[in-house]
């Protein structure tokens, strides 16, 4: 068996074979899935079945992030909903196997819009429809109830926004490689200004078009993925992260693939205006949420930095991602100037 980083094969086999006999009928193979700057994703093999196995960093993992219980809650409670997801195999929470929990999925035979390639072989009209179901998708997440589908205790939604403003800065004091003036700014902007939530609902986290995976013909979205920062709360910071996503895909900005209208797809303020038509939320503070978006994705990039400097990455282009932290949170300032 050929070990890669992060995941040996050979404890993952005495663990399936202990815990779920009969599962796997052939001798596992398996192999890093390009994309994804967190948690890891790899394609696992029997000859027979393929999954998708995922667990958290290989190091600097930081307090209540990387949540692999989590994720296999939520993508087995969303199963039969109008919300596509990936079936759920098993989930181990024993450390000692691969060093830290994980879970094994199906694995989805689909595209994912996250390279130039990917993004040229859509027309026009195929680019504006991935972007309304992209849309519609998470409409129909947000109206998902919690409580229909055992969730109900996912997430403490009272408070929920101040509550994220103090974990995100906890999280960047955590992973800090170097003072930044902003991060301040931003903190105490966001704090004095919070609005009044939305109603609560189901909360992805980390909803962009390089976290769906579309159907090979892209006639329909076939599974969302990367579940790591669900929970229950106020659904709108879904819909500010996925602007803040999007204007950095028009400037080719932190990794995103770029997204010109002039090829068919969004621009940030359709996006919205889709998601509106759909849902009787009130958007007329996004501007917060925005805002929020960008330091919450500075927080991020300052952790896979810290993990970077570590040399505990896997993968290519962790070496820009420092770089991107002060325009992000000059970003998160600047949305937040009004408020």
């Amino acid at each position: 068996m050929t070990e890669l980083p992060g995941l040996d094969l050979s404890a993952l086999t005495g663990w399936l074979d202990a815990a779920h006999p009969g599962l796997r009928q052939g001798e596992l193979s398996g192999e890093v899935i390009a994309g994804g700057k967190s948690n890891l994703t790899y394609r696992v093999s029997d000859g027979v079945t393929t999954w998708a196995l995922r667990r958290p960093p290989l190091a600097h993992v930081l307090p209540t992030a990387h949540d692999m219980v989590r994720e296999y809650r939520v993508i087995s409670a969303l199963a039969g909903t109008a919300v596509p997801v990936a079936t759920a195999v098993a989930l181990c929470e024993d450390r000692d196997v691969l060093g830290a929990p994980f879970y094994l999925m199906d694995f989805v035979d689909g595209v994912v819009l996250d390279r130039p390639d990917a993004l040229a072989r859509l027309d026009k009209g195929t680019a504006r429809a991935t972007c309304e179901q992209l849309m519609d998708t998470l409409v129909a997440l947000h109206e998902v109830d919690p409580a229909d589908v055992g969730l109900s205790d996912f997430g403490r939604p009272e408070g929920f926004l101040a509550r994220q403003v103090k974990r995100w800065h906890g999280q960047w004091q955590a992973s800090q490689t170097e003072p930044r003036a902003q991060l301040g700014q931003v903190v105490e902007r966001l704090s004095a200004t919070l609005p009044e939530q939305s109603a609560p609902a189901i909360v992805h986290g980390d909803y962009r078009l390089t976290n769906v995976m579309f159907s090979p013909d892209f006639s329909r979205i076939a599974a969302v993925v990367d579940w790591e920062m669900a929970t229950l709360g106020d659904p709108l910071t879904d819909v500010g992260l996925l602007v803040v996503y999007r204007t950095l895909s028009a400037n080719d900005d932190f990794g995103m693939p770029p997204m010109d209208p002039a090829d068919g797809f969004l621009t940030a303020e359709e996006m919205v205006a889709r998601y509106a038509a759909g849902t009787p939320r009130d958007l007329s503070t996004l501007d917060w949420y925005i805002g929020f978006g960008y330091f919450k994705l500075a927080v991020v990039a300052e952790g896979i930095h810290h993990r970077f400097l570590q040399g505990q990455t896997v993968g290519t282009g962790f070496d820009q991602v420092g770089a991107a932290v002060p325009r992000l949170l000059d970003a998160a300032l600047h949305s937040l100037r009004n408020r």
